[in-house]
């Protein structure tokens, strides 16, 4: 079966691992899509709502996450975080402790 690029993404995204975070670039290069971070962060947006795929585990190479700051996004994707055990210093979380190194 061919994977679309949507469902290409969503099945890397789908094996980010609770408590551990992958860069929209990482998520594009494991989906086959190198250099396309920004088609992985337009086509996360476009979820329906109520998806159970772990979207908030997909941050900026930064390690920060990409919604305004005072927007219920950002609040909704750090308090999933936080529950998950993954802790912010400022408004950055370590990819060396808490990065998915892309291997299930």
């Amino acid at each position: 079966m061919i994977l679309n690029r949507h469902q290409q993404i969503w099945l890397v995204v789908s094996k980010i691992p609770h408590g551990h975070v992958a860069t929209y670039g990482q998520v594009a290069e494991l989906a086959g899509l190198p250099r396309q971070a920004r088609a992985v962060g337009s086509i996360l947006s476009q979820l329906p709502r109520g998806s159970d795929l772990p979207w908030h585990r997909v941050i900026n190479s930064r390690g920060e996450l990409s919604f305004p700051l005072d927007s219920n996004k950002y609040q909704e994707q750090k308090s999933r975080l936080e529950q998950e055990g993954i802790q912010f210093t400022g408004e950055k979380i370590s990819l060396t402790t808490y990065g998915w190194n892309g291997v299930d």
